[in-house]
């Protein structure tokens, strides 16, 4: 018999491989029914494409079924006349190949002389070119006739027999002319049907779709279905008129150059630019073939080569980012996944869908808790918020990516707001880590470390916004202090917080606690404070007698996670028994585990980094204001909450 503990092991074991096997079975059932599934994926994105076609003809009045048939017919007639272009420009260019091949042989030979035999591009790019026009002719040799010679005795002369076949009857003729036409035209009737079916049948769909996916939680389905169709009808759209306007440049600059049948290459760019990152350049080769087949010198072939390069880097680096932005909602890694797996799924059709149908997965995965993996997996999102990657990155040691994730994060923020935001994020996750006794000494080691190596590597870093600060540094107490010229016992007092020891941060009583005190030491620095960070241990009975307070004007505690009261009482108690003339302060940055306790002698008590540089200059200004002698630190001045 089973413990419960067995059990609670085995059962999510058990309910991955059920998962691993439904998914192996959908798998299965999409490769061999793709028959099926095919035209009905075609159906479903067409039915995307042109529903807002359909919204728009029913809000002039028109009846939905009007509307319907209105836009089916408009749509396919331009799909069919689009494919008729192609089959007009595939016949012409079969009969005009022969007079090419010759010319491309010419250039062979060229080559070879000039380079002495490396020719073997050119050589493959003739032997394509010969296989483009068998393909294009569609047309099939007919046999020679067979001939078989009886064996006569060698006295008599051999009698020739020829054999002849039948001719075909005229079913025959039209079985053979209709076979190869079948598939293709019974796909284009299943998507034509599902197509005109799922547009008048589009809210009785959605509704069924509610049902299935469970009518307990309306809402979540809702928007699931709202974002899908808004996302994936916008992106067609778009992606259509794009790679059209595309499809045009191409043809009108190949028409320009004089590469025989351009609007046939315009069409093929058009349609394989729908396949990921490489459709662009997959329409270029046979233009570029015909190219160097057509002209009589180089100039063709060098003209399409910079056609194809100057009108894909336009579109791709420089409008699709401002067209598209983040609009399909995947990661490039997951388009080439995507583009590999529906490929081998579904063959070209499937590279063409690939995108599209991603799409639809990582939208349903945002929506639906147990395939929420994935949105993670496939989707542009970030897999961890920035907290989290910093304290993944302090826990494997890796200050460089750590400041490279500062570094972007600094182009919109200063500093202090991202220390608070992110690093205290991190050190919060670790705090928590710790509570439970995950971390051991190495590891904490480890995070400290990273912590001061990131540290040291903002230290010149100037926030986008320092020339405002410049302006207004009238506003710091140490800029106040240069700006006047009467009075020694300011000058003294401004040396005073400009010592190196002026500020003291402490750590409470862990290694988290001292990374947060160097980030502290860091911004205190920047402010022109002559802040000094001790080490984890400082308060601890061996080292805090002989701590040196000499000129110290501020102590502050820095605290990682959120102490006991008991805790921060007697630090407090300790330091301002240590201590007559510095103020004691605390940085408490973990999460309030209750309310906390006016501490006596404690002169602010604040929860980021931003409030304790409010705090420490608090301090300063106080100092400088008071009359001579009686800038005693010692007298807490208000107490300050963060």
């Amino acid at each position: 018999m089973e413990t419960p503990a067995q059990i609670k092991l085995t059962q999510p074991r058990g309910t991955a491989l059920i998962n691993m096997g439904v998914a192996a079975l959908i798998v299965a059932g999409l490769y061999f029914g793709r028959e099926i599934f095919v035209p009905v994926a075609l159906a479903v994105l067409l039915s995307f494409v042109l529903a807002p076609f359909v919204s728009r003809l029913q809000s002039l009045r028109l009846p939905r079924v009007v509307a319907v048939f209105a836009v089916v017919v408009f749509g396919f007639a331009i799909i069919f006349s689009l494919g008729g272009l192609m089959v007009t420009q595939a016949s012409r260019l079969a009969e005009a190949l022969p007079g090419y091949e010759q010319t491309l042989r010419n250039k062979i030979e060229t080559l070879r002389g000039i380079t002495g035999g490396g020719t073997g591009t050119l050589q493959r790019a003739s032997e394509v070119l010969n296989d483009l026009k068998t393909e294009l002719q569609n047309t099939k040799a007919s046999s020679p006739p067979s001939t078989t010679v009886l064996q006569q005795p060698s006295d008599s002369k051999p009698i020739p027999v020829e054999v002849r076949q039948p001719d075909p009857g005229a079913l025959n003729t039209l079985v053979a002319i209709i076979a190869p036409l079948v598939s293709p035209l019974t796909t284009t009737g299943i998507v034509v049907v599902f197509v005109i079916f799922i547009l008048l049948q589009r809210q009785d769909l959605r509704n069924r779709f509610v049902r299935l996916a469970g009518s307990d939680d309306i809402q979540r389905t809702t928007a699931a279905l709202d974002e899908a169709g808004e996302r994936l009808s916008r992106l067609f759209l778009t992606q259509i008129a794009f790679n059209a306007a595309f499809g045009v440049a191409i043809g009108v600059g190949l028409q320009l150059i004089g590469v025989p049948s351009a609007p046939l290459w315009g069409l093929v760019a058009m349609i394989l630019r729908f396949v990921p990152y490489v459709g662009a350049f997959i329409s270029a080769v046979f233009p570029l073939i015909l190219a160097a087949a057509a002209g009589s010198d180089w100039e063709m072939l060098l003209l399409t080569a910079v056609l194809f390069v100057i009108l894909e880097l336009l579109a791709g680096q420089v409008l699709e980012p401002v067209i598209f932005g983040h609009s399909s909602g995947l990661s490039p890694v997951a388009i080439i996944v995507a583009a590999s797996f529906w490929t081998w799924l579904w063959g070209p059709v499937g590279l063409v869908l690939a995108t599209p149908l991603t799409i639809c997965l990582v939208v349903v995965g945002r929506h639906v808790d147990r395939l929420q993996f994935l949105d993670i997996m496939l989707g542009d999102q970030p897999a961890l918020t920035p907290s989290q990657l910093i304290y993944q990155r302090m826990l494997a040691g890796d200050p460089i990516e750590a400041a490279e994730q500062a570094r972007e994060y600094l182009k919109t923020a200063p500093l202090k707001e991202y220390y608070d935001s992110v690093v205290t994020g991190g050190l919060g996750l670790a705090a928590a880590d710790n509570r439970l006794g995950h971390l051991d000494a190495e590891r904490l080691d480890r995070i400290t470390d990273t912590v001061r190596e990131l540290v040291d590597d903002l230290e010149g870093h100037e926030d986008a916004l320092v020339a405002e600060q410049a302006s207004s540094n009238a506003n710091f107490p140490l800029a106040t202090l240069e700006a006047v010229e009467s009075g020694k016992d300011e000058t003294r007092l401004g040396r005073m917080w400009r010592a190196p020891r002026s500020i003291l941060c402490i750590p409470g009583f862990s290694k988290l606690d001292e990374a947060a005190a160097i980030v502290l030491a860091q911004l205190l620095k920047r402010r022109g404070y002559g802040a000094f960070a001790e080490q984890y241990d400082a308060m601890s009975v061996s080292k805090f007698f002989s701590l040196d307070l000499t000129g110290t004007e501020l102590v502050c505690i820095c605290y990682a996670d959120r102490p006991s009261n008991a805790k921060l009482h007697y630090a407090v108690r300790r330091l301002t028994k240590r201590t007559k003339s510095a103020s004691v302060m605390a940085l408490l940055l973990g999460p309030a585990a209750g309310e906390l306790d006016k501490v006596p002698g404690l002169f602010a008590t604040t929860k980021t980094f931003a409030t304790a540089l409010d705090a420490a200059e608090q301090k300063a200004r106080a100092d400088l204001a008071a009359p001579t002698g009686a800038a005693d630190g010692g007298q807490p001045v208000g107490f300050f909450a963060g």
